[in-house]
């Protein structure tokens, strides 16, 4: 496992456009067509199989059932490649998918060339939008890692929700998510990488 912190693309960068199958119900799943009236917008690169979303995954899962309904618009999307990592295949995220009773998208990115339009470099990697598509968040859901100890408790995305959905100003004392590196396909690797 090789640990890859964030890129921390630039906040206020505008989100990336995105057009991806579901793996849970195969339809398409698009930015601009899906998300344009959301006042705000998660878009979470996690996989099947990393460490660091096992172990944040129950919380992750909690996040966006606690803040859906308050308006909060959630896509997870896997870009690692399935010729090195079978087991983040399509069928075993929809299964997953079903297994934590997610209600939002998982989104399989096959090319990887939407984890290069975010410059996403681990799982998980986080980044929260706006309702104009501004990306006021990007970094870690809270202190906790694998093997130190600390509670699950998604207190720094969770803040960044929250003022976004009240339209108040989001802390720029952000830290970099820390996780698996994405598994890019051979010779696929992004120049900022």
């Amino acid at each position: 496992m090789a640990l890859k912190p964030s890129t921390m693309l630039p906040l206020g960068s505008d989100a990336p456009a995105f057009e991806l199958t579901n793996a849970v119900d195969g339809k398409t799943v698009s930015l601009g067509k899906d998300y344009d009236s959301a006042p705000a917008l998660l878009v979470m690169f996690i996989c099947n199989h990393c460490p660091f979303v096992i172990h944040v995954r129950d919380e992750l899962g909690r996040v966006a059932a606690d803040y859906m309904p308050k308006g909060l618009a959630v896509v997870a999307i896997n870009s690692n490649s399935i010729e090195s990592h079978p087991q983040d295949g399509p069928e075993n995220m929809k299964r997953l998918a079903i297994q934590e009773g997610w209600e939002f998208p998982f989104l399989f990115d096959e090319t990887q060339e939407v984890a290069k339009a975010y410059k996403a470099a681990c799982t998980p990697d986080l980044f929260l939008f706006d309702g104009d598509c501004k990306l006021l968040y990007r970094g870690q859901l809270d202190d906790s890692r694998p093997s130190n100890a600390i509670p699950v408790t998604g207190h720094d995305l969770r803040a960044a929700i929250e003022d976004v959905l009240a339209g108040a100003p989001v802390s720029i004392d952000q830290k970099p998510s820390v996780g698996c590196n994405i598994k890019w396909k051979r010779g696929n690797e992004p120049e900022y990488w």
